[in-house]
């Protein structure tokens, strides 16, 4: 769409336009430019072959961009090139903001020099001991070209924004592709030099392979609301926090119910890994549970393997949501690895078959460490119940809950009992 101007005829100052003082824009495109490198990105934000090249010409056309707006003329053709030219600096990496401000800085720039030759004029004129008074004509001239300032920011930073936001989006789809292909060739045990140079990132030698179960949010079953939209709110919420937690080293697998995470193992500590899972579960405003296999880079198929049998070991248990690291859960996997072991393990808890309330008890109190006011709590039972009930189970399976021996007997066997077809 053409932006018009109400100002056709162009603004006027003491008979001249006001955009007199800017009509030689290549020498103060020049002026323009050494101060946003004084003053806008004095810290190398901007390339120096960016500064002299790119920065200078589209200086240029945004003088040549207000000049036409201050004479009445159409700009369309200019607003198109100033467009190119941010999708170009959001493909580069040039920070919005620096943009944003280089164009806000330009604009004062032009307009104390719009005003001040004004002023220069109206003196030269008068009298040297008069004051610089401004005609009323001449005043609202300089209104208008001030409120036509404003419109050109708006007409300039609506453009720029438009096609930087639009040509990023297409960036971040073109890099998350990338990463995508390199992270499932990873776990596919297929990475290539190629793919890791697509995207700038180096393969590490060894990864910290995490498993992720996400829940749902309780919104997503509230019949009010897009459960998709919430759900991929969480999702994104979940993914940022990742990123700003970590840096682009990190490759992920994620849909909404969980996934997988791949992070260099020399760039994060276990104990870091505890915190991360938290920051996660915050970000995604839901208890989010983690199981982790550190591997070299050569086993991650069969490490990510692991990790997810791991995570279905503590969903199957009804453990409390958090990370788990193989070392905790060494012996729960060990037991789930099909055999006659397995199979007579799972079977000691047969006569609890008939007696689903005893079952769930033995679940909810070996899943919150053995403790017995939260079992009832959980279970919203008194505690005399709980203790009746584990009394109950041990008389029925002949393993005594409140003896190491018999805890280890009725632990083990409910592992083995939750893979029981």
């Amino acid at each position: 769409m053409p932006v018009t101007s109400p100002y056709q005829q162009g603004l006027t100052v003491s008979g001249r336009p006001v955009s007199l003082p800017l009509k030689d824009v290549r020498a103060l495109s020049r002026q323009m430019v050494s101060h946003f490198v004084e003053t806008v990105a004095p810290c190398g934000t901007l390339p120096g072959d960016a500064i002299h090249g790119d920065i200078t010409i589209i200086t240029r056309v945004c003088l040549e961009l207000a000049v036409s707006m201050l004479d009445g003329s159409n700009i369309a053709e200019k607003t198109g090139q100033l467009k190119d030219a941010a999708a170009q600096w959001a493909r580069e990496g040039v920070p919005i903001g620096t943009i944003h401000h280089a164009i806000h800085e330009g604009f004062k720039i032009g307009f104390d020099l719009v005003v001040s030759t004004a002023l220069a004029k109206q003196r030269a004129s008068g009298s040297a001991d008069a004051d610089p008074m401004l005609s009323t004509a001449d005043y609202q001239s300089i209104l208008d070209a001030a409120k036509l300032v404003v419109e050109m920011l708006d007409t300039m930073t609506t453009a720029v924004s438009v096609a930087y936001v639009r040509e990023l989006r297409a960036v971040v789809s073109e890099h998350h592709t990338a990463v995508h292909t390199l992270t499932s060739a990873l776990l596919g045990g297929h990475p290539t030099s190629t793919m890791a140079r697509e995207c700038g990132i180096d393969i590490a030698g060894r990864y910290r392979v995490l498993a992720l179960a996400i829940p749902s949010h309780p919104d997503e079953s509230n019949p009010t609301l897009n459960a998709k939209v919430v759900a991929r709110r969480k999702l994104r919420r979940l993914q940022a926090e990742l990123a700003t937690h970590c840096d682009d080293t990190v490759l992920s697998l994620l849909s909404i119910d969980g996934g997988t995470v791949l992070i260099p193992a020399d760039r994060i500590t276990k104990g870091a890994l505890e915190e991360l899972i938290g920051n996660l579960s915050r970000a995604a405003r839901v208890p989010i549970t983690a199981t982790m296999v550190t591997a070299a880079t050569d086993t991650l198929p069969t490490a990510a393997d692991q990790a997810h049998e791991l995570l279905d070991v503590v969903s199957r248990l009804g453990s409390v949501p958090g990370l788990y690291h193989f070392d905790d859960l060494a012996l729960e996997y060990q037991l789930t690895r099909p055999g006659p072991g397995r199979d007579h393990l799972g079977s000691l808890l047969d006569p609890l078959d008939e007696h689903p309330e005893l079952l769930e008890t033995l679940q909810v109190h070996i899943a919150h460490n053995l403790n017995r006011q939260r079992t009832a709590r959980l279970l919203n039972v008194h505690i005399n119940t709980v203790d009746y009930r584990l009394k109950r189970i041990g008389q029925l399976t002949g393993f005594d809950s409140t003896q190491a021996s018999g805890l280890w007997h009725l632990r083990s066997a409910l592992v083995a009992h939750t893979y029981r077809t």
